[in-house]
C-alpha cells in the first residue's frame, strides 16, 4: 500500500544539509520605552517541576505567551495596562489568575494545582472513540474560528548538536488565518527575523528546516484535517480511551490512536484531547512512526553530503488551541526532530536535535479582508535562517512578546558572540 498523498503533502518537512561559511550578528539590548515586562516561572504545586507550554494571557486582551522548557516566561504589557491580571492555563491543571501588581519587578514563582477527573465506563461509553474523533472534525465549523483573522506570532528554530545549542533563528510573523472550514490556505508574512549560528560546532554542516513558520501551521489538524485524519485515513488507526482530564472545569476526553498492525505506511501515534461537551479538539500530541529508516529518510532529507548517511530518529508534534468567546483558535504549535549523521571513515557519529515552535501572541479580526500581496507572502519552501538578517533592530524586538529563551540557549549565544569578537 502506498503512503497516502495527502499525508505526504502536509508532513513533508525537509531538512537541508549544506556546507556554509558565513557568520551572523549577535543579540542587541531591547528598548523598554512602550511596555512593562513581567517574568515568572510556572511549576507543579506538588512536584515543583517546571510546567512547559503553559499559556499566560492578559485578561480582556489578546496578548499572550507560553512558558519555555524550564517553565519560565516573559510577557510584555503595553503602558497603561499594568494594573491588569494574567490568566495561567495548562491542560490538566486548575486555571489561575495573578494580578500584575504581585510581581513587584521580580520573577514570580507560580504553582498550579493538578486536576484530574476520572470518568467511569458509563460516562465515556455514549459512542466509541473513533466516532468522537470524527465528530470533532465534522464540528470544526461550529467550534473554531469562523472569521478571517490576522495573528501576530513569535517563531523560533533551535539546533542542538548532542547537548549543545549551536544555532538559533527567530522571527515575528503575521499569520492571515482563514476560517477553519475554508479551503483557502493560511498565509504568512515575515515581519522581522534574526539568527545566530556557531558553524564551527556543526562539523561544517548546518541543518536548515524547509517551511519555517509554515511547518507549524501544517500541524493545525483542525484547519488541515487531511494532514492527520482524512475520512479515509481514519480507518487506518485504532482508537482507545485514556484517563480523562479537564480544562476550565470542563471534562476532556483523552483518546489514544495508533496505526493498525497491518498498515505499512509511515503514519502517526499519539493522544487527542477533545472537550466532552462541545467535541472541540483542544490539543493534539503525536509522533511519526519511523520504523522504516529508508522511507523516513526519503520523507525528511532533501540534500546531504555524499560521505554521510542521515536519518531521522525522532519526529514529535503538538498543537494547542485557545478558547475565547466560545470559539477555539490556534495558540501554540511545536515540532521536535532528531537526526543522526553517520560519517564515512569517522569513528563517531553526530546527533542533531531541531526544535521548532510558534506561539500566537496577539490577534484581531480581519474585518476589512486585508490580504497579503503575493510577493510579500512567505513561501512554503523558505528556509527561515536564509531570510534572517542577524540579531539587530533592538527597538523592534523590544516591543514584541517572545518565548523566553532557556538559560542554555542564552549561554550558547554568549559563547558565539565571544568567538565572533575574536
Amino acid at each position: 500500500m502506498k503512503h497516502p498523498n495527502l499525508q505526504i503533502r502536509y508532513y513533508k518537512t525537509f531538512l537541508y544539509l549544506i556546507v556554509v561559511t558565513c557568520f551572523s550578528n549577535i543579540i542587541a539590548q531591547e528598548n523598554p520605552a512602550n511596555f512593562t515586562e513581567f517574568k515568572g516561572m510556572i511549576v507543579d504545586q506538588l512536584s515543583n517541576e517546571a510546567i512547559i507550554s503553559a499559556t499566560i494571557s492578559l485578561i480582556d486582551s489578546n496578548i499572550s505567551t507560553v512558558s519555555n522548557d524550564e517553565g519560565e516566561f516573559s510577557i510584555k504589557i503595553p503602558k497603561g495596562q499594568e494594573n491588569g491580571e494574567l490568566q495561567i492555563t495548562h491542560l490538566g491543571y486548575q486555571e489561575k489568575t495573578i494580578a500584575l501588581s504581585n510581581f513587584n519587578g521580580q520573577m514570580l514563582r507560580i504553582p498550579l494545582a493538578l486536576t484530574i477527573t476520572e470518568l467511569n465506563t458509563v460516562a465515556i461509553n455514549p459512542s466509541n472513540p473513533e466516532a468522537i474523533v470524527r465528530a470533532a472534525i465534522n464540528n470544526r465549523g461550529v467550534n473554531y474560528q469562523d472569521k478571517n483573522t490576522i495573528m501576530t506570532a513569535f517563531y523560533r528554530e533551535t539546533i542542538k548538536k548532542r547537548k549543545t545549542y549551536v544555532s538559533l533563528s527567530e522571527a515575528v510573523v503575521d499569520v492571515y488565518k482563514n476560517p477553519y472550514v475554508s479551503d483557502k490556505s493560511d498565509v504568512i508574512k515575515l515581519y522581522k527575523a534574526r539568527k545566530s549560528t556557531d558553524y564551527k560546532k556543526l562539523d561544517t554542516l548546518t541543518l536548515k528546516l524547509r517551511g519555517g513558520p509554515s511547518s507549524t501551521l501544517y500541524i493545525d489538524v483542525m484547519k488541515n484535517p487531511e494532514s492527520l485524519f482524512s475520512q479515509n485515513i481514519l480507518t487506518n488507526y485504532n482508537f482507545s480511551f485514556d484517563q480523562s482530564t479537564n480544562i476550565d472545569d470542563k471534562v476532556v476526553y483523552v483518546i489514544n490512536f495508533k496505526q493498525k498492525p497491518n498498515i505499512d505506511d509511515l503514519l502517526y501515534y499519539g493522544k487527542l484531547y477533545i472537550d466532552a461537551e462541545s467535541l472541540a479538539m483542544t490539543k493534539a500530541v503525536f509522533s511519526l512512526k519511523l520504523d522504516d529508516r529508508k522511507k523516513a529518510t526519503e520523507l525528511f532529507v532533501r540534500k546531504k553530503p555524499a560521505n554521510a548517511k542521515v536519518y531521522p530518529t525522532v519526529a514529535d508534534y503538538s498543537i494547542n488551541y485557545r478558547e475565547k468567546d466560545g470559539k477555539w483558535y490556534y495558540g501554540y504549535g511545536r515540532i521536535d526532530l532528531a537526526f543522526k549523521v553517520n560519517w564515512r571513515k569517522k569513528l563517531f557519529n553526530s546527533t542533531y536535535k531541531l526544535n521548532v515552535e510558534m506561539a500566537v501572541t496577539d490577534w484581531k479580526q480581519n474585518s476589512s479582508n486585508e490580504i497579503i500581496r503575493p510577493k510579500e507572502r512567505l513561501k512554503n519552501s523558505v528556509v527561515i535562517s536564509d531570510e534572517a538578517s542577524g540579531f539587530s533592530d533592538p527597538a523592534f524586538w523590544g516591543e514584541y512578546n517572545i518565548i523566553e529563551p532557556e538559560k542554555s540557549i542564552e549561554s550558547a549565544i554568549k559563547k558565539i558572540e565571544k568567538q565572533l569578537n575574536r
